[in-house]
């Protein structure tokens, strides 16, 4: 019998809680409530001829199922012994499957990490051959720079005295454009030698080349904190003043040539006259010693003194 029938079977006898049983749990309640029937009908002596035919048909019954149970227990174990056979074939199959892909992935990983370094190895060659190309290149326009002026050279030394006369031509030009530099210095017909032998310094981020450097500014931030690191103030000489305006130009620098004749003047005061006459400031930030140097005097490229 199958399990649905002895389920149908014992359900009909009133047997419940049987849903969660297996086919040996059915067959035993199946048994009991057979039994527990037969020897419920026994009651006297035609009772006791029908329960035995009763009992009888109901035993032949029982063993036939247990017959069925048994065959289908031995059917069924070729079929659980196989089982694990099967399993461990799928299984073997699961990892060979497994490793093939691994094998497939690391080869993939492997021919794009070559091909990677194929290009980073294609790639650095041929910045290595740009660079030299540039290097050799640069080295040949070095060399003709070099080369060139010596051929020159003979040329530009015969013209000495007319490059002379040139000069107040272009010192004119200078002066009829503002008379300044590049560097914002002032020039003109009266610039002297220790304007053009002189380090332009302008911007306070400029510096001199070495101590004892003779330097030159028209800068006012130069000049005005070149004035604070020594404590000076700005200052005129007394009796010098022009139209109302300050006149020699100096500074009041403590222990450093004091005078009666000195007068302190405003920063304000001091930058117009400067401005207005179109001076420079020739001065040193450092003696040859390295020692703070005090040095300074005014210079007018219209003449040859400030």
């Amino acid at each position: 019998m199958r399990v649905d029938d002895i389920r149908g079977q014992l359900r009909k006898r009133g047997v419940s809680g049987i849903s969660a049983l297996r086919k040996p749990e059915l067959v035993k309640q199946l048994v009991r409530s057979m039994r527990a029937g037969a020897g419920r009908g026994s009651t006297g002596p035609a009772g006791r001829a029908g329960g035995t035919r009763a009992s009888a048909g109901r035993a032949a019954a029982t063993k036939k199922a247990a017959a069925r149970p048994a065959s289908s227990r031995a059917k069924a174990a070729p079929a659980n012994k196989s089982a694990p056979a099967k399993r461990a074939a799928a299984k073997k199959t699961t990892a060979a499957k497994r490793t093939t892909a691994a094998k497939r992935t690391t080869a993939a990983k492997k021919t794009t990490a070559a091909k990677k370094t194929t290009a980073a190895t294609k790639s650095t060659a041929a910045k290595r051959t740009t660079a030299a190309r540039k290097s050799t290149a640069a080295g040949r326009t070095t060399a003709t720079a070099r080369t060139a002026p010596a051929r020159k050279a003979p040329a530009r030394k015969a013209p000495a005295r007319p490059a002379a006369k040139r000069a107040p031509a272009k010192r004119a030009a200078t002066r009829s454009t503002g008379g300044t530099t590049a560097g914002g210095i002032r020039t003109g017909r009266g610039t002297g030698r220790s304007v053009r032998s002189s380090q332009v310094i302008s911007s306070i981020a400029d510096r001199p080349e070495r101590p004892g450097r003779s330097l030159i500014t028209a800068n006012h931030e130069v000049i005005q904190r070149w004035a604070r690191e020594r404590g000076a103030k700005p200052a005129t000489i007394a009796g010098t003043e022009r139209d109302g305006r300050a006149g020699v130009l100096t500074f009041n620098i403590p222990g450093y040539r004091e005078s009666s004749r000195i007068r302190e003047i405003t920063w304000d005061e001091w930058f117009h006259t400067f401005d207005l006459r179109r001076l420079n400031l020739i001065y040193q930030e450092q003696m040859r010693d390295g020692r703070q140097s005090n040095f300074f005097r005014t210079e007018s490229p219209d003449r040859e003194d400030g």
